[in-house]
């Protein structure tokens, strides 16, 4: 969905003939992605080259990093895109020696490469230059070798430096130089959204450092993708990442990587189906946001919590006699879907419409209990603020990014499935802080309902004849070896992107995920420096983090 006017305001698109004047001979040679141009640049050139690209290109938008090792070298690819025009994207690649592997950090350009490059470290083994906290991410500072590095050692004995049976929890003591105070928020605590060990330091109430501490629940999904073939063993997996209620649109992210690699053509019966899947988890999604950050901010189980998993339990519902499945979905399917409505379909689209004419109502009643709530208010409003450019800089992206003004929607902004096609607004909003988060996501909702109503249209009318779901693919998808490929759709926190790389085999010879609680996470530091313990708590619950989508 773009207007001319829309179209009119985006910026001037940069040609590849100007990107090679402006990286000049800093360019090593040419490594073009299926979307998206690519320059090889040298190690000692990184924070030069994204600069420039940062700043006289506009190339504001720091989308992914994925860090891999070949037999001959070490590579980091750096995918940029623009907040104001995603279609524009460059591939920043940067190759290291075996011996070597050392590279220059972006961090000074790019506030997000921090976690993007501890990552890299953590997994492949490659170092960063100048990285401000050169540190794992994922795995135990203690551990020995790289996973992910072509020499890793897997019957290796990892050496734990703790003795036996000390207890790793330093006792309550004070530090006569210091007058902080350390405190642990979680990992095993309600607030923290799953295994999330939060390290906060205090001085008095106020909030003075915290470090997030993620990877408790690290599941190894990229490497058990690249174990499986594109055409059957990967789809299941998605539904495992953000396991809440987004399924559909994290099979949608992959789905539409793979499908552009292979250059499988959707039918349009399809993807109307899918958009209206899609859109039916992302209200799933938003309700327990809802309902969850009520909870958090004044510990309200029984009306606001209740109310929002009631409704909720409708869309599942739904969702169930669409899927099969009430969670883990495994509905998509490279070039279309599963299968069509359930018979008798007039009783499935009753069904669904009859959830959509309800919510209005429902959605009055949420105003009622939650933002005219004078607690709510107070706990929120300007509390957790990320200002427009930070929240850039994090890499941040769906209501995180569009409640501070960030206007960037990729289901908009780089059109994928049917919203091109139907009638629907994005939603932002100017306040910057918790209480903008929510109102942004409650709106949400209500757009995600007019799309569902289009797409309900439009199938109860298709042709009979003319309901394909699933395009002809081969049983065996063997892509060009070499392809490489980033594609992202937006999730229900926001841009959801893979990565592929395909090596002619039927399996992909790297799988990368980017996650939009990752970074969203990563700003929280951002977010609660200055403020109280109970902000924090807010702050936190109102990014809809899910663990098992951030340490993936």
């Amino acid at each position: 969905m773009s207007t001319e006017l829309e179209r009119q305001q985006r910026p001037v698109e940069v040609t590849e003939g100007e990107l090679e004047a402006l990286i000049g001979d800093r360019a090593l040679a040419r490594d073009d992605h299926l979307n998206a141009p690519g320059f090889v640049v040298r190690p000692d050139d990184v924070q030069a080259v994204l600069t420039d690209l940062k700043e006289q290109a506009g190339f504001d938008h720091l989308s992914c990093l994925t860090a891999q090792q070949y037999e001959d070298r070490y590579e980091s690819i750096y995918h940029m895109k623009k907040y104001a025009d995603p279609t524009q994207e460059v591939s920043i690649v940067v190759p290291t020696s075996i011996d070597d592997p050392v590279s220059q950090s972006a961090e000074p350009v790019f506030r997000t490469a921090d976690w993007h490059e501890r990552e890299a470290f953590d997994l492949v083994g490659i170092d960063y230059e100048g990285h401000p906290d050169p540190r794992r991410i994922l795995l135990p500072e203690t551990w020995q070798g790289h996973p992910l590095s072509l020499d890793y050692d897997q019957e290796k004995p990892q050496i734990v430096t703790l003795s036996e049976h000390a207890n790793p929890i330093q006792p309550d003591h004070h530090d006569a130089e210091s007058d902080t105070m350390f405190l642990n928020i979680g990992p095993h605590h309600p607030a923290t959204h799953g295994v999330l060990h939060v390290k906060t330091v205090l001085d008095g109430e106020t909030v003075v450092d915290i470090d997030p501490d993620i990877g408790y629940l690290h599941r190894c999904e990229e490497q058990m993708c690249q174990q499986g073939t594109y055409r059957h063993q990967i789809m299941p997996y998605p539904d495992r990442w953000d396991y809440v209620s987004a399924g559909l649109l994290n099979e949608w992210a992959y789905a539409r990587a793979a499908e552009d690699l292979a250059d499988i053509e959707v039918p349009e019966y399809a993807q109307i189906i899918r958009t209206m899947g899609a859109e039916l988890c992302r209200i799933a999604s938003h309700m327990l946001a809802l309902g969850t950050f009520a909870l958090d901010v004044y510990g309200d189980f029984t009306a606001v919590f209740q109310y929002a998993f009631r409704d909720r339990e409708v869309v599942q519902d739904i969702l169930e006699d669409l899927t099969g499945q009430r969670l883990m979905f495994n509905y998509f399917r490279l070039g279309g879907v599963a299968w069509d409505l359930p018979e008798p379909r007039e009783e499935f689209i009753a069904k669904t419409r009859d959830f959509l004419d309800e919510l209005p109502a429902k959605v009055d009643e949420y105003n009622d209990l939650i933002t005219g709530n004078e607690i709510f208010q107070v706990r929120c409003t300007n509390t957790g603020v990320l200002e427009p450019e930070t929240a850039k800089d994090y890499g941040c992206t769906g209501p995180v990014a569009r409640g501070s003004g960030v206007d960037y929607d990729l289901r908009r902004d780089d059109p994928y499935g049917y919203y091109e096609n139907l009638d629907w607004d994005v939603i932002t909003k100017d306040g910057c802080d918790n209480y903008a988060r929510v109102l942004c996501r409650m709106q949400e909702v209500e757009e995600s309902a007019k799309i569902i109503e289009q797409c309900l249209d439009l199938l109860e009318d298709w042709p009979e004849d003319d309901r394909t779901v699933q395009a002809n693919v081969p049983r065996t998808l063997k892509p060009d070896a070499d392809a490489e490929i980033y594609r992202a759709v937006e999730g229900a926190k926001g841009e959801l992107g893979i990565y592929i790389r395909s090596d002619g085999t039927d399996k992909p010879a790297r799988f990368k995920i980017r996650s939009p609680c990752y970074h969203n996470l990563s700003a929280l530091e951002e977010m609660c420096e200055g403020e109280y313990i109970p902000d924090l708590i807010a702050s936190l619950g109102s990014l809809d983090i899910v663990l098992g989508e951030v340490d993936r």
